[in-house]
């Protein structure tokens, strides 16, 4: 389908039309996440289904709404619940969101995920600064007729997660109990989990982390000039790095008993972006 910027249009001017609140930073909530919403002061809630042109979120544990208000003295928009392409989508439709955010204001994009654990010195429960990812998974977001409002043709995506942003959430990590990384992330499409084979070939290319989602929020935010910080919540060892299934179950109960630490960590990154 050919977007132009009157379709991603539609939608920023309709959030904006909801509320007073011109938001400086978007953060995108991943599975398991979402109780961190719950943080954001003088809430104002936007159903994705109420936005003309959006699309709709069907992935478990995701609230599908906008929520835009303050988190320690910042204007925010969140987004609790977001989208894949295993749920249905073309890579193309996967870049509404962010184009969304850039047309509300935003000027950097917070990312979290579930992800699972390549590295063997990760554990569930750790949380991964994303320092680049990998994608060999064919298609992209800006497939298809540029959109010169957002950006160039071909864009460069060296800096992608953005290296000053980075450094702020690494300072901010000292005084978590989390326990932090810093490493790559590889996406893979789903919604079936790696197979033991998968994962030993995304350690050998140097993946740290696996999961369906952020990278083709990545990607546009590059393609939108938006500074990027992006954390994968270890949920999970993956496929054969230990005995057993890999099940959605384990991803939710682990989230479910780091988000209260997560969720402060986060309003500490909030306020110093």
């Amino acid at each position: 389908m050919n977007y132009t910027y009157e379709h991603y249009k539609k939608s920023a001017d309709y959030i904006l039309s909801r509320t007073s609140i011109r938001p400086e930073i978007g953060i995108i909530l991943g599975t398991g996440l979402g109780p961190f919403a719950q943080q954001i002061e003088n809430p104002v809630e936007i159903p994705y289904s109420e936005i003309p042109n959006f699309l709709t979120s069907s992935a478990p544990g995701h609230a599908g709404k906008f929520i835009l208000g303050t988190i320690e003295g910042r204007s925010v928009a969140c987004m609790s619940g977001r989208f894949h392409f295993y749920e249905g989508y073309d890579m193309e439709q996967l870049s509404i969101p962010v184009r969304v955010l850039k047309l509300l204001g935003i000027s950097r994009l917070v990312l979290t995920n579930a992800a699972g654990a390549v590295n063997t010195g990760y554990r569930p429960g750790d949380v991964m600064i994303i320092s680049d990812h990998i994608k060999l998974y064919g298609g992209s977001p800006m497939r298809g007729p540029n959109v010169e409002q957002f950006g160039k043709r071909f864009f460069d995506v060296s800096d992608m997660y953005t290296a000053a942003l980075r450094d702020i959430a690494r300072k901010c990590a000292e005084s978590s109990p989390i326990r932090f990384h810093e490493g790559i992330y590889m996406f893979f499409p789903g919604p079936q989990f790696e197979t033991p084979a998968e994962i030993r070939a995304a350690r050998v290319l140097g993946a740290d982390a696996i999961g369906m989602s952020t990278v083709t929020e990545a990607l546009t935010a590059a393609h939108c000039g938006l500074s990027v910080l992006a954390f994968a919540l270890i949920t999970n060892m993956a496929a054969g790095v230990k005995k057993g299934p890999v099940g959605g179950g384990e991803v939710e109960e682990t989230a479910s008993k780091v988000a209260s630490a997560f969720s402060s960590y986060m309003k500490s990154v909030i306020s110093r972006i």
